[in-house]
């Protein structure tokens, strides 16, 4: 749903200028104006601040317009790939002697990894490695934003980030490995998605038995649905959880400490199923797009994960679980300039609309502060 705002007509009519109005809540003169715009959607906290100051109800500034028609459809030329061309794919556009072209992205990376450095050395320590620089000029890695977590979509994230002049680069790690890494102060931001089982919520269980009551933020990022990921056209007729036990379906597990472990653990208690029943629990694929692919590839029936997995390889899906990704950052690095971005970029209407265009997400909730 779109936000429609009524921000400017009532600073306006009060008399405020936007650095005055940006000063009475906390916020640069910038995001008043990203807020004007569109370009913004505020948090609920910023809402009411805004509210207060403006003496109005928060509906009075901000109201939901009826669902928008999409930005618009074009015929484009489809370059040959290997990946069968299936509604809902995504593609990358350019333009070329005047045409529009579409490419098909491949979801494995081909080409060799972003580095700064080489490992030279490392293991006689634990956790510590001696690297070659390739450079002595100007170190911009001390500038970077550096995030943990497992969320297929966070190039979508990131992507936004660059335009604003942050880097950030992503350690692609299970919940629980990210929770660690986020309480040992190795990492800047944490992406989670625990569900408690007794409760049903998402994440604050995990995380409260983790860090001392104050010291971390909780923002939320986005609902996404997480299930049972099988081949297109369901050859095996998998209906549910309870497929899993026969003999002829072969899952492809996560480790032990991710979400989709949980949830498949969880499930298969419900479903009193043992673990051992299941060809392929022990085997694992670490990541949700890395399982999708073994699924994609014939090596396994089924996997645990999100329906962006599923989408990007063009597989098929049966939901389980609506769950919550959010976003845990220790309180100490709130102010860091790049957080700080971060956090306005969340409420970017454009972050909003690609990140759901992607599929299986909702990101109505995203940029709220949890805790």
């Amino acid at each position: 749903m779109a936000v429609q705002n009524y921000l400017a007509q009532f600073r306006t009519k009060r008399g405020l200028t936007a650095i005055e109005m940006a000063k009475r809540i906390g916020v640069s003169r910038q995001t008043i104006y990203a807020m004007e715009t569109g370009t913004y959607v505020p948090n609920t906290l910023l809402a009411l601040k805004l509210a207060q100051v403006l003496e109005v109800k928060v509906e009075d500034l901000f109201r939901l317009e009826d669902p928008e028609a999409p930005a618009g459809t074009e015929m484009a030329e489809l370059l040959p790939a290997e990946q069968e061309a299936q509604p809902g794919l995504p593609v990358q556009l350019c333009e070329v002697d005047e045409r529009l072209v579409a490419v098909l992205p491949s979801p494995i990376a081909w080409s060799l990894p972003p580095a700064d450095a080489v490992l030279v050395e490392g293991g006689k320590r634990p956790g510590k490695a001696r690297v070659q620089l390739f450079q002595n000029e100007e170190k911009q890695f001390r500038k970077r934003l550096l995030i943990a977590g497992c969320d297929p979509g966070i190039s979508v994230l990131l992507r936004h980030l660059q335009r604003e002049g942050v880097e950030a680069v992503v350690a692609y790690r299970n919940s629980s490995q990210s929770l660690d890494l986020l309480k040992r102060s190795l990492i800047h931001v944490a992406g989670s998605h625990l569900r408690d089982e007794a409760t049903g919520e998402s994440n604050l269980p995990a995380i409260r038995k983790q860090f001392p009551k104050d010291t971390v933020a909780v923002i939320s990022y986005a609902i996404w649905q997480e299930g049972i990921v099988i081949a297109r056209g369901n050859p095996k007729n998998i209906k549910g959880i309870d497929d899993l036990a026969r003999k002829n379906v072969k899952l492809i597990n996560r480790e032990p400490g991710s979400g989709s472990r949980n949830l498949l653990d969880s499930h298969l208690r419900r479903a009193g199923i043992v673990p051992k029943a299941v060809k392929g629990y022990e085997e694992i694929a670490a990541g949700h797009l890395p399982a999708a692919w073994k699924v994609k590839n014939g090596d396994a029936d089924c996997c645990l994960a999100t329906k962006t997995a599923a989408y990007v390889f063009g597989l098929d899906f049966i939901p389980l679980e609506s769950e919550r990704y959010d976003l845990v950052i220790q309180n100490d690095n709130l102010s860091h300039p790049s957080v700080q971005i971060l956090l306005e970029t969340l409420g970017r209407t454009a972050f909003r609309r690609e990140l759901e265009g992607l599929g299986g997400y909702d990101t109505s909730i995203a940029g709220n502060r949890l805790v």
